[in-house]
């Protein structure tokens, strides 16, 4: 009969979890999970207040979307609709340069992230020149924010429509995730290696969704009570930290999967051509800067 440690050690090393292990620590999975809630809040919350100001689909801006993101209701929610500014006050007080500097701080933040997507996948740096790409994404991330939070504060009186919102939240989700780590690296991650990252990213959000309405909404309540405005927004952006921890944390996963499990499978199935991809590796053939680098967590030869 074999001890329980030892059986333990042997699932740890056949689930190759040793590599999971070590590349979330070499990321530095919370540290740039607080850079991306500082980044955040600094440089794309005050984008979405202005886009969500100038949406006709709510009277309450931003709020409500952070509201719908937490899974807030009653008192906590309108704690976090007290934070922002009325719409019709935002956009009368925004000007054409604050808009451009925004949009400026916007990229930064989709920089940030196309970053720490390169850092996961192994790759080198994209061109200063490709910065167009970022500024796509940032566009259709916005875009996804509010199809995400409008479906789920449209929807939510019988439960055929709960189903409904449901798997559109999760359709969206998934092809926007899939779609955007491609494109922010520029075609050098596979359709194949990129799916896993995208379900475990929307699972998690979902997660972190429960436990924010669980966890989340009782503190904002008794913290708005104690510490005003302030206690509200660290909330918030505690709240943020998870969302960064979930963005990245989910690619480590897939990468994992993907260098564990998916590659061997493709390549019994396709050989060493992935569909999206090219020979070996992630399949990355005319993606933009193709060749690898030696930071970013460990690969295995494919």
């Amino acid at each position: 009969m074999h001890h329980p440690l030892s059986w333990g050690a042997g699932v740890w090393r056949d689930l190759r979890l040793a590599d999971l292990h070590r590349s979330g620590k070499e990321f530095e999975l919370l540290g740039r999970a607080m850079g991306f809630a500082a980044l955040a809040m600094l440089t794309l919350f005050p984008l979405l207040v202005v886009v969500a100001a100038a949406s006709a689909a709510t009277h309450h801006g931003l709020a409500v979307w952070v509201v719908y993101g937490m899974g807030l209701t009653g008192p906590s929610a309108r704690a976090v609709l007290q934070l922002f500014s009325a719409p019709d006050r935002v956009l009368s007080t925004t000007s054409v340069f604050s808009l451009l500097l925004l949009a400026v701080f916007g990229v930064t933040f989709a920089g940030s992230v196309q970053a720490g997507f390169e850092r996961i996948w192994g790759l080198p740096a994209g061109p200063w020149h490709k910065v167009w790409r970022q500024a796509v994404w940032l566009a259709v991330f916005i875009a996804y924010i509010y199809a995400a939070a409008t479906v789920g504060a449209a929807t939510r009186r019988t439960p055929a429509e709960t189903v409904s919102r449901v798997l559109v939240a999760v359709v969206l989700g998934v092809v926007f995730f899939w779609w955007g780590l491609r494109f922010l690296v520029g075609g050098r991650v596979s359709y194949l290696a990129a799916m896993p990252g995208a379900v475990v990213t929307v699972a998690f959000l979902a997660g972190l969704r429960v436990f924010s309405a669980l966890v989340f909404e009782p503190l904002i309540v008794t913290n708005a009570v104690t510490y005003g405005a302030l206690g509200t927004v660290l909330i918030v952006q505690s709240w943020l930290i998870g969302v960064g921890w979930v963005v990245y944390g989910s690619q480590l996963l897939g990468r994992w999967f993907h260098d564990a499990w998916l590659r061997a499978w493709a390549d019994n199935h396709w050989g060493n051509r992935q569909p999206g991809g090219g020979t070996g590796g992630h399949g990355q053939p005319g993606g933009e800067g193709s060749q690898r680098t030696r930071g970013g967590p460990r690969t295995s030869s494919g």
